[in-house]
């Protein structure tokens, strides 16, 4: 380690290989916590390269619990957070749309960060008890075309670096982490990033590893599409800068998406959605996002087909079918 610290000071890149082996260090004690809190600190102020968080990618999955599901092609819908928005859960409702369209989800998350309630959050006031048993997670991906991969029961790892990351309290290379160490390692990802930065990162990232994606990004710093402006979006075969209008979705006000002070609130506006109660701001930011993930499934197919798609599974009934059939499989 003090190897490569010196060479962190000699503005030198680490290699996959060697950030792979630090994580695999990490997680075997080699080395003291002042260490870790250098490396992270000297990560953060010098910018973290593609390879590097690759190394660390690899690290974490293989340190871990992996989750090989039996079916052939997934998607998983996730925000990297952090962007202090404290919006309703809508990535997360987006996954229960794509599933009642009849597309299998495999949604990697956790609690709340930054804002009131997280996936695990809304998910778990369902009644919902996460597992890692690979039995039960085919059983639910198989019956309700989703399965949702609480993040600890699968990142060994992260538990070795939580109090170091506590005391030095500002974002590391762990906060990137997230969206790229689902651990059933889908071939097909839609992530919402908070920064253009976050973009052309996962941009490289995804190119390297060679999935389907799509990352989007609102221009007034949303991590997701928020409709509340135009939003940029990156994928395998076009970048391009929207207006709400271009996929035929009226504006939203900031004030319309917000999830709620209290869990109860965010699960109430989150069924509303899916049972085709909400107000028409919170529908259609939802359709938003789950068409962009279907037209990455699909391969590429036209946005608006793709919007009239979510919106049948929302007002069909089926997206809310999705979402009970998953809570009988999993309570």
């Amino acid at each position: 380690m003090k190897q490569l610290l010196s060479k962190m000071l000699n503005h030198e890149k680490l290699t996959r290989h060697e950030m792979l082996d630090i994580l695999i260090g990490i997680t075997e004690g080699k080395y003291p916590a002042e260490q870790i809190a250098a490396l992270l600190t000297g990560l953060q102020m010098r910018g973290i390269t593609v390879d590097e968080l690759l190394g660390f990618r690899d690290g974490i999955l293989a340190t871990g619990v992996p989750a090989i599901l039996d079916a052939p092609r997934y998607i998983d819908i996730v925000g990297t957070g952090g962007d202090q928005k404290n919006t309703f859960n809508i990535s997360t409702c987006s996954c229960f749309v794509v599933a009642g369209a009849g597309y299998k989800v495999a949604k990697h998350g956790n609690y709340a960060a930054t804002s009131v309630s997280g996936a695990s959050n809304v998910i778990e006031m369902h009644g919902v008890k996460f597992t890692n048993d690979i039995d039960q997670l085919n059983r639910s991906i198989n019956e309700s075309n989703f399965v949702y991969l609480h993040a600890p029961l699968f990142a060994r790892a992260m538990k070795f670096v939580t109090p170091i990351r506590k005391n030095i309290s500002f974002p590391t290379i762990f906060n990137l982490l997230g969206p790229i160490v689902n651990p059933s390692q889908p071939k097909c990802q839609l992530l919402g990033v908070a920064t253009l930065d976050q973009m052309r990162l996962y941009n490289s990232v995804y190119q390297k590893l060679g999935v389907d994606y799509s990352i989007e990004n609102s221009i007034d710093g949303y991590d997701e599409i928020s409709l509340t402006g135009n939003f940029k979006v990156t994928t395998n075969n076009y970048e391009r800068i929207f207006s709400p209008s271009d996929i035929g979705l009226p504006v939203a006000q900031a004030s319309e998406l917000r999830g709620g002070d209290t869990k109860e609130e965010a699960m109430q506006i989150f069924d509303n959605v899916l049972e085709n109660k909400s107000t028409t701001a919170q529908k259609n930011v939802v359709i938003a996002n789950a068409a962009f993930a279907i037209q990455v499934y699909e391969g590429g197919k036209d946005i608006a087909e793709c919007i009239a798609i979510a919106r049948e599974s929302i007002e069909s009934g089926r997206a809310y079918q999705a979402l009970k059939k998953y809570v009988e499989v999993n309570s």
